[in-house]
């Protein structure tokens, strides 16, 4: 499993310049809110998946006043192996991903190479956005587990946007929209069944976190709604076609799957509590760590973000009873609550390292 034993970030959000070692086991990193907390999480997450897990646009990741930052990080990998990664963004747009002194040619190869899961209070748009948010999960999950998922939605995103154009255009060139479904849905399938898998084994395992983390009471499910579970995609699309043609762009597909959560039978965001809400996301990143683990052998970085806000002491208890299993690697903790985190943590582990978050500096505590 990938273990990120130091770390270097620069011009990073709110962070000017920062050199971290951590444990192999448990780091937490306490301070008030806006010091930089999140920030640190952020920048290890870019490292695994070469983008931030909150930015819309990484020009945002840049610190103000500067054109560029870049993070390194040092890993030990399976078989004890070293590799160190670099990410570099310019305010340009330019972004250079380095591993071992070679740049990749594709971005998107390193992807996969270093497993993380981060639980955040960002994770409550999965509840109450749209499912544009709900795929993109399953997209950043299944694009680390499987590159020809990757590949397949990078295609089948290519020529949906080719194939908007046309519609868009309102002179259409049936031929050519006929070879364009008929690609699409070469690209689709591969992706369909993926989603399909993933949500099938993502369902009991969140409904069994969530017992844990809850102490039962309610029953949580997740579902999968798509397009393509009532078809062929090329027999959809041309259906679909005179309607595609008075909207000017593509009505059914993988662009309208959506992960259905529900409580009790009814949307978890309408029936669930804030506390309920909180345990079924925390229980639905743990779910989707065991099943990345489970599909590619690794153990991911956990990175766990003010994860006990909106808890009960109870669920708390029973999160970090959880977390104290040794089916986890490598764990990143912030929280506020100082004294809380080190109370909760020396129960776990003995290898911990703390750090205090101030104005984007990172210090040692102990």
């Amino acid at each position: 499993m990938p273990v990120l034993r130091k770390i270097v970030v620069q011009d990073f959000r709110n962070i000017a310049f920062q050199e971290l070692e951590f444990s192999p086991k448990v780091n937490c990193i306490s301070g008030d809110n806006g010091e930089g907390k999140t920030n640190l999480l952020d920048a290890i997450y870019c490292l695994s998946m070469t983008k931030s897990a909150l930015a819309s646009s990484e020009r945002f990741n840049i610190r103000y006043g500067m054109d560029a930052f870049q993070l390194g990080g040092q890993y030990l990998m399976q078989d004890a192996v070293e590799s160190r990664v670099s990410v570099r963004f310019a305010s340009s747009g330019e972004k250079k991903v380095v591993r071992d002194g070679k740049t990749y040619s594709r971005i998107s190869d390193h992807i996969g190479l270093i497993p993380v899961v981060m639980v955040s209070p960002a994770d409550g748009s999965l509840v109450s956005e749209s499912g544009a948010e709900r795929r993109r999960f399953a997209n950043a999950v299944l694009s680390q587990m499987d590159r020809q998922y990757l590949a397949s939605i990078q295609q089948y995103n290519r020529l949906l946007l080719q194939r908007n154009a046309l519609l868009k255009d309102g002179a259409a060139d049936l031929a050519l929209l006929e070879v364009i479904d008929l690609k699409l849905e070469a690209a689709a399938m591969p992706a369909f069944q993926a989603r399909k898998r993933f949500a099938e084994a993502l369902a009991p395992i969140v409904s069994r976190y969530y017992t844990l983390i809850s102490g039962g009471g309610e029953e949580v499910t997740v579902d999968y709604r798509s397009d393509l579970a009532g078809g062929s995609l090329s027999d959809l699309l041309k259906a679909s076609l005179e309607k595609d043609r008075i909207f000017k762009y593509t009505t059914c597909g993988l662009q309208r799957d959506d992960l259905i959560f529900k409580m009790n039978g009814h949307p978890i965001r309408h029936a669930g509590s804030q506390g309920q809400q909180k345990s079924f996301l925390v229980a639905l990143k743990f779910a989707e760590y065991e099943v990345m683990k489970g599909g590619s052998g690794i153990a991911p970085i956990l990175l766990l973000d003010d994860v006990f806000d909106k808890l009960d002491l109870g669920r708390i208890s029973n999160l970090i009873a959880m977390v104290s299993g040794s089916g986890f690697s490598q764990i990143f903790i912030t929280d506020c609550d100082a004294a809380r985190l080190s109370r909760t943590v020396d129960a776990i582990t003995d290898d911990r390292a703390y750090f205090h978050a101030r104005g984007g500096a990172f210090n040692p505590v102990g």
